[in-house]
């Protein structure tokens, strides 16, 4: 998922899309304790989206504020 993407979305979606992926973070987590993970690379791209997103929705709540 990329920024311009994050963009168009509201402030509800965006929280629904971080809860998505803070619940498949936890899941690549556990495979990756019992060794069951194959794709690693997801790890880092899922981290980095939840960064985008909290990125994202803090901006958009300082532009409604000001």
């Amino acid at each position: 998922m990329n920024a311009s993407e994050i963009l168009t979305k509201t402030q509800d979606e965006l929280t629904d899309e971080l809860a998505k992926l803070k619940k498949e973070q936890f899941n690549l987590r556990f495979q990756r304790a019992t060794g069951q993970l194959e794709n690693t690379a997801r790890v880092r791209q899922v981290r980095r989206d939840i960064a985008r997103i909290k990125t994202i929705a803090r901006q958009k709540a300082a532009e409604a504020k000001a």
